[in-house]
C-alpha cells in the first residue's frame, strides 16, 4: 500500500513557474517510480512526466519537454515536478501515481496508487 499527497498547485499568469511535490510513504521509497499526469474536465488523465527508482529515467511529454522537469529526493520520499514558462493550456489537475517500473509507462491503467491531486491554473 502506497500513500501519496500532492501539493504545490495554485494559480500563476502564463509564463510563471510553479513547483509540484508528490510526497510518498508507506513503502520504501527508493523501490518506487513516481509518475505526474494531468486531467482537465471531461477528459482523460494524460501522462505528463515519470522518474524511475534511481532517477535515472525521466521520460517527458512532448508538450511539456524543455519547460518541465520531474526529480527524486529519497531523503524526503518525495519527488518533484518543476514547471516552468507555465501557458494556459497547462491548466489542470496534476496527479502523481506510483508504481514499480524501471521505465515508468504512460497509461493510467498501469498504475494502482494515485493522489488525490492538486490543482493548477495559468491565467493570460
Amino acid at each position: 500500500q502506497v500513500q501519496l499527497v500532492e501539493s504545490g498547485g495554485g494559480l500563476v499568469q502564463a509564463g510563471g513557474s510553479l513547483r509540484l511535490s508528490c510526497a510518498a510513504s508507506g513503502r520504501p521509497f527508493s523501490g518506487t517510480s513516481i509518475t505526474w499526469f494531468r486531467q482537465t474536465p471531461g477528459t482523460e488523465r494524460k501522462f505528463v512526466a515519470g522518474i524511475n527508482q534511481s532517477g535515472g529515467l525521466t521520460p517527458i511529454a512532448d508538450s511539456v519537454k524543455g519547460r518541465f522537469a520531474i526529480s527524486r529526493d529519497n531523503a524526503k520520499n518525495t519527488v518533484y515536478l518543476q514547471m516552468n514558462s507555465l501557458k494556459p493550456e497547462d491548466t489542470a489537475v496534476y496527479y502523481c501515481a506510483a508504481g514499480d517500473y524501471y521505465f515508468p509507462p504512460a497509461r493510467p491503467s498501469d498504475y494502482d496508487y494515485w493522489g488525490q491531486g492538486t490543482q493548477v491554473t495559468v491565467s493570460s
